[in-house]
This record gives structure tokens, C-alpha cells and sequence, in this order.
């Protein structure tokens, strides 16, 4: 522990006490939650108001140690091993008592049992576990999946199950992005749902679990998503709202049209044709609703909140994030999945591609669109996602060719096409506009200098795939910059000077 570490006050994993309590309890409630959460530090020996070292005396501090490793032993279930070090902090001693993150949840003060004594930290502070929190440390410990579980009360026929697997085959094909992808999918029968986990067979009869009930929006189990509009950048005035429910697939559509209805549309120049685009990438915010739908706590009884502001698009999903998860490993890509069946079926019906891409995914859009960096807040007892509106001015005009997968990509609003002409002479700047993409220009430049060239060759010289070639030839031949002479195998290129 630095001193610049202290200087810096408690947080969700550091906790300051001055001394050693004779009440175990006043700080054996800190140890039990970062127990149950990510782990954390207890340091004796600091005021935890003004962050005065104060330290403890050589000839006690031994007894001290002892006393809290007997006292962490004797509270809590299931047992907790704390690391137990001295560590000198401005020429004083302080004791450090580390707490790893726990493996067999929920932990709890044993005088106070399993009802009373569980807790956990939210915003560096430590609070009792609600009901929800304790199921969710329980699943947790034990390994297992809610979604997964029986979902008592709801009665399904073989119908029921047949229409769901009708209505996923439906989704895959809808959300297939090629044709050789459609062609593949298969159908889904009752076997596949038992392996996911959204069937459970006894006795050689079929049962729906939780994760059929979400999928479904039957069961009992209010699964909605609630969407609105505020005016200015709080929650003081409603503007709109609504409320979906109903099977998962309907209401990530509904919550993605809501949000499209209420954003700005503008206009872009890709190659050489105007094109309507939104101020936040569609996909981003397609992937953002999935992302909340598979991955949020479904024992929390709250909702998926679609929030749009003047400056900002906010995306609430409830439940704390899954034991090893956390906000920097999941902007990495790493994946802890909380809800495995309805992971599989989303996988499925081509919802989502790979486990753990999804995050990584939104923020390249959001920042290939100029905007900056999605905000990610919370994580203790639900996650917030911020997608903020106004452009970046760094990035607000965009040229070039994305030879692998947007074609071509120059930027501008409000301008329709080429022109003001063309200019002679190969070292000349062809095309003058600025809306006009560099590689179009360089093209025009080669096809100047190298008239008779082939596709190929003309691809290679510019550095771009052929495809892309291809894409901005057969563009510049509808505007009629572009004349063909001669045959097929001899073509010989015209730029027209009437364009």
C-alpha cells in the first residue's frame, strides 16, 4: 500500500479502519463481502475519514493479527483464509488483511446466519444482500444457472414446444447475414432444447425451465423491456415511453425501432451516392439490447431500461455482473456467461456470434462513427451502458476505401455525387471534391496514366481487394464517369470530361 493508494480514499476494494474493533462484527461484515464479490483490503492502522496513517506499536501488532485470523475463522461460513501482512506506510505499521474473491457462495456471519448475515459491497460501501442477491450467490457457488432451473408453475404441450422451435428456425433465418449461412441452419427439435437447457426431461416427459418462460414471455416471470424519451439530459420529463413483453426476439426488435424512431438520421456520401445514416451505428445498438437480453440477471425483477436523452443513449440491464467478471476484462472480450441456455438458443438464431465479441464489437462501431467511447457504470447491482450523441469533431469526416468490408467509405453530409469536374494531366488532381474518397481520386489518377489495365491490375496498384474494385467501377460507370471501349478482354477506360 502506497501512500498515493491512500491518498486516494476508500473504494469498492479498500476499506480503512483506525483500529482493530473489539466488536469482530464492525468490520467481519467488510470481509464477508468482498468474499462474495471481487475480493478486497481491510488496512488497520488508517483513519478512514482523514487518512491519517496512525499505525499500531511493534510490540502488539503481532496479537492484533492473531486476533482478527481467529476472529475471520470463528464469524464466517463457509470459512474464509484471509492473507494477513504488515506493511510499512509512511515509517508506520499497518496490517493488511486481503480477502480473495470466493468460490463457495453465499458467505455469511455465522451468529447472524444464512437470512441475515450475507453482504455484499455496492459503491465502496458494504450493505445486506437483498432476497435476489442471496439466490444469485447461490447459483453462483453451486456452479449452476438459473435460466437452466425448472420453472415450476407453467405447463407446456407439445405444441408449445413445437411452435418454439418453429419460431427460433424463423429468427435464424431472419438474422442470417449470408446466403450460405441461411442454407445451413437446421431445424431445432426437443432434443436440441434439452442439451441448451431449455427443456428438462424427467421420466421421459418434457418440462419448460426458466430460460423456456424468458424465451417464450410465458411462465409467470415478468420479463419486459421499458423504453422512453426524456427531455434534456435527466429523468425529470418524459417525452415518451413504452413497455414491451412478449417472446425476447419481439422485444429486441421493439427496443431497437423505438430507439431508431428517436435518434437523428442524417445523410453520408459512401463512393459516390448519398446514403442515410443514424447518429449511432443501428448495429451498436442492436447489439447493446441483445447484449442486456442474454446476459442481465433474470432473478432481479427489474427491466431492461431503453433510455434516450438529448445527449446520450443509456441502456440499463439489471444484476450485478457475474462472479469473475469484470468492467475492463469484459471491454477485452472476455465472457462469463450467466444465462448459458439462452446463450446457446441466441447463438442459434444468429443473435450472436461469438461469446464475448459483442462488447468489443460496439465500441469499434461506436468509435468508427466518430463518437466517443461507450461509458460502462455500475456493475455492483446492475450495469449502465452510455452511448453518447455528439460527434467527435476528431473524427468528423471519414475517407477511404474499407477493402474488407464497408466498400467505399468517404464521408460528408449533403452532397449528391460528383462535382466539379476533372482536370488533365496525369500529376493533377482529378477530381477536386472534397466528398470525393482519396482512393477514388488515386484510381482516377492511375486510370489517367494506365487506360487499358485490367480490374485486377487496377486493384492491385491501389492496394485494395478486387472486390472493392469491382464495387467502385461498377459505381462510377452508373454515374457515367466511367466509359468502356473496346471488347471485354481489351477494354480500354474513358474518363468523361462531362461529368
Amino acid at each position: 500500500m502506497t501512500i498515493e493508494e491512500i491518498l486516494a480514499g476508500e473504494s469498492k476494494n479498500v476499506e480503512f479502519k483506525e483500529n482493530v474493533p473489539e466488536k469482530s462484527i464492525k468490520y467481519m461484515k467488510s470481509v464477508v463481502a468482498f468474499a462474495n464479490g471481487t475480493g478486497g483490503k481491510i488496512i488497520f492502522g488508517i483513519a478512514d475519514k482523514t487518512r491519517e496513517v496512525v499505525g499500531f506499536d511493534k510490540e502488539d501488532v503481532f496479537k492484533k493479527m492473531d486476533a482478527i485470523a481467529n476472529a475471520v475463522s470463528d464469524s464466517c461460513e463457509p470459512a474464509i483464509i484471509p492473507d494477513i501482512t504488515l506493511q510499512t506506510v509512511d515509517g508506520k505499521t499497518v496490517i493488511v488483511v486481503e480477502v480473495s474473491e470466493g468460490r463457495q457462495r453465499p458467505y455469511y456471519i455465522k451468529a447472524l446466519g444464512r437470512e441475515g448475515g450475507v453482504y455484499v459491497r455496492v459503491a465502496g460501501t458494504t450493505r445486506l444482500a437483498d432476497e435476489y442477491m442471496i439466490k444469485e450467490l447461490l447459483f453462483e457457488g453451486s456452479n449452476r444457472y438459473y435460466d437452466q432451473a425448472l420453472c415450476t408453475g407453467l405447463n407446456v404441450t407439445g405444441e408449445d414446444i413445437d411452435a418454439l422451435c418453429k419460431a427460433m428456425k424463423e429468427q435464424a433465418v431472419k438474422n442470417a447475414r449470408t446466403e450460405e449461412q441461411k442454407a445451413s441452419i437446421k431445424d431445432v427439435g426437443r432434443q436440441q432444447l434439452r442439451s441448451w437447457g431449455i427443456l428438462i426431461e424427467r421420466d421421459g416427459k418434457d418440462y419448460p425451465s426458466n430460460a423456456f418462460a424468458i424465451l417464450t414471455g410465458n411462465g409467470g416471470l415478468h420479463v419486459a423491456t421499458q423504453c422512453g424519451v426524456f427531455k434534456g439530459t435527466t429523468k425529470a420529463v418524459f417525452v415518451d415511453r413504452r413497455e414491451y413483453t412478449g417472446p425476447l426476439w419481439e422485444q429486441i426488435d421493439e427496443a431497437f425501432q423505438f430507439v431508431l424512431r428517436n435518434i437523428h438520421l442524417g445523410a453520408t456520401i459512401v463512393g459516390i451516392y448519398r446514403q442515410d445514416v443514424y447518429e449511432i451505428p443501428p448495429d451498436a445498438i442492436r447489439e447493446l439490447i441483445i447484449n442486456a437480453m442474454v446476459h442481465r440477471s433474470y432473478l432481479d425483477h427489474g427491466t431492461i431500461q431503453v433510455a434516450v436523452y438529448d445527449n446520450r443513449l443509456e441502456i440499463t440491464s439489471p444484476g450485478k455482473l457475474p462472479m469473475g467478471q469484470t468492467m475492463e476484462r469484459m471491454k477485452e472480450g472476455y465472457s462469463k456467461i450467466r444465462n448459458e441456455a439462452l446463450a446457446h438458443a441466441f447463438a442459434y438464431m444468429n443473435l450472436i456470434e461469438h461469446w464475448g465479441s459483442g462488447i468489443p464489437r460496439i465500441i469499434d462501431k461506436v468509435k468508427s462513427a466518430g463518437l466517443r467511447d461507450p461509458e460502462f457504470i455500475g456493475g455492483e447491482v446492475d450495469l449502465r451502458i452510455n452511448i453518447y450523441r455528439e460527434q467527435n469533431n476528431a473524427i468528423s469526416i471519414k475517407n477511404g476505401v474499407d477493402t474488407e468490408k464497408n466498400g467505399i467509405d468517404g464521408v460528408k453530409n449533403g452532397t449528391d455525387g460528383v462535382k466539379n469536374g476533372i482536370e488533365n494531366g496525369v500529376d493533377e488532381v482529378l477530381y477536386t471534391d472534397k466528398d470525393l474518397s482519396d482512393h477514388i481520386q488515386k484510381l482516377l489518377k492511375i486510370i489517367t496514366k494506365y487506360p487499358t489495365e485490367t480490374q485486377a491490375q487496377y486493384a492491385e496498384k491501389l492496394g485494395v481487394s478486387k472486390r472493392t474494385i469491382s464495387r467502385i467501377f461498377s459505381e462510377l460507370k452508373e454515374q457515367g464517369i466511367l466509359e468502356q471501349q473496346g471488347t471485354r478482354r481489351k477494354a480500354k477506360w474513358i474518363i468523361s470530361k462531362n461529368k
